[in-house]
């Protein structure tokens, strides 16, 4: 060793800086930086969603990027889906927004940023009734394209029930019209100067049809004070009638004005009309394996209500049969794959992408809200309170003496804007919290508040 320092020692200062020039190119290169930063945000995903993904994607492939500005903006993709937030039902009008020019998330071709952010919204579409997906028209595009991708599919299959081909009614999907207002609104802005600058122009032809005005009203005279008898006999016919017309409606309403009034108010959560139900008879859709279609009992004389849940990945249909549930009643009839669904079940909702306390041997933990059949983001029903009867009535503290509207209106959005304020409490109370107020609202019956089985500090859709 001694002879090779002497004898090399102009040959190592030669190397040493050859071989320093060498390795440091490869240890610092953004490329590789960017690929570490994707494959670190990935590990953070929770199971099944980070096996979905890397099962979906290959890796060293473009799937994490083609030029660096497209790998910084997959890893900050990922790194949004790992906080939780971007597929919370309140931020999904921004991600929509954000989805309207886009095929795919990142320079409109497939990346893990799409894997992940389809996986962190497949609990939350799959539970969506046609008219809130309907709402969603750029999500609902953007998550149909993004599961039925070959890659997608493959890896789902080895993590099935989880991440099932979620079926949209897109049969019966609202026309969606472009608007036309803005280039109206820029016409008659171009417009406007023209119409100024021709003003001094104009002033003669105006001077020119005042004179003629004034030649046809001398006419007019005379030809009025003949008609004038004539005329106002029908003049006050034709009042009448309006009034008669204008009368007519309002002798209809009779009673039902504090309805109208209540629905043309601001949303409140007894428009919301929740019933205890029986789970009578359950079945699976013939047309679409996700989707039961149950018999409930609402404790109505025509009988039960045929409804359709999307609830076949989450909870066996062993555990729905015979079940008594919270559901809701009085929106409006939707067609589910052929089968019409006349109301929505009540379900308790824990994102896999959050922490949240639950129930564990009568003492509370802080963990990874997981369905009992060990799968992430868990869902289960809403639970009567013990001795309930269908069709019993569910209200909300402070608005028992407020009754729900007959069916709410699809336009003006009612459920859509008291549901972000549903939640299970710490004592897991289904409760409603005014997002203005903070006021806590208890879910409850005449015999007790309802219960979520597990789940705390969960959302109910």
């Amino acid at each position: 060793m001694t002879v090779c320092l002497t004898r090399g020692l102009g040959g190592a200062r030669l190397l040493f800086p050859a071989a320093r020039s060498a390795f440091v190119p490869h240890r610092f290169h953004p490329g590789l930086f960017r690929k570490m930063s994707a494959a670190a945000a990935l590990a953070k995903l929770p199971s099944p969603l980070r096996d979905l993904v890397t099962g979906a994607v290959h890796d060293g492939s473009d799937d994490f990027g083609k030029s660096e500005q497209d790998k910084a903006e997959v890893t900050e993709w990922i790194d949004k889906v790992v906080q939780g937030d971007v597929a919370k039902p309140d931020n999904l009008k921004e991600l929509g927004a954000s989805l309207v020019p886009r095929t795919y998330l990142v320079s409109n071709y497939f990346t893990a940023a799409d894997a992940a952010l389809y996986g962190a919204l497949h609990p939350v579409l799959s539970q969506l009734q046609p008219a809130q997906y309907f709402d969603l028209p750029a999500i609902t595009r953007y998550f149909d394209h993004v599961q039925n991708r070959p890659s997608i599919r493959k890896a789902a299959e080895s993590l099935a029930p989880a991440f099932a081909v979620v079926e949209f009614d897109l049969d019966n999907a609202p026309h969606q019209g472009r608007k036309t207002e803005p280039p109206k609104k820029k016409e008659k802005a171009k417009a406007a100067p023209a119409a100024e600058g021709s003003a001094p122009a104009a002033q003669p032809k105006a001077e020119k049809a005042d004179k003629a005005a004034a030649k046809v009203d001398k006419k007019a005279q005379k030809s009025e004070e003949g008609d004038k008898t004539a005329e106002q006999p029908p003049k006050e016919g034709k009042a009448q009638k309006k009034e008669k017309k204008v009368k007519e409606p309002k002798a209809s309403e009779g009673g039902d004005k504090k309805k109208a009034a209540e629905e043309a108010g601001e949303p409140a959560p007894s428009m919301i009309d929740l019933r205890v139900g029986h789970i009578v008879d359950i079945k699976k859709h013939p047309d679409a394996d996700g989707l039961y279609v149950e018999q409930i009992d609402f404790g109505e004389e025509t009988g039960p209500r045929t409804v359709v849940s999307g609830l076949v990945n989450y909870i066996p249909i062993e555990d729905m049969r015979d079940k008594f549930l919270v559901g809701v009643c009085n929106l409006k009839p939707a067609n589910m794959r052929g089968v019409k669904s006349l109301a929505m079940v009540l379900c308790v909702r824990s994102s896999s992408l959050t922490r949240d306390l639950c129930l564990i041997n009568d003492t509370f933990s802080l963990m990874q809200a997981t369905h009992k059949d060990g799968k992430d983001a868990g869902i289960e029903l809403v639970q009567p309170p013990p001795g309930s009867k269908p069709g019993d009535r569910v209200f909300f503290d402070g608005f028992e003496e407020q009754q729900p509207l007959a069916q709410l209106n699809p336009k003006k959005k009612i459920f859509e804007t008291i549901q972000p304020g549903f939640t299970t409490l710490e004592t897991r109370e289904a409760a409603w919290v005014d997002p203005a107020t903070k006021a806590v609202h208890r879910i409850r019956t005449k015999d007790g508040i309802c219960l979520a089985p597990r789940f705390v500090g969960a959302s109910l859709s």
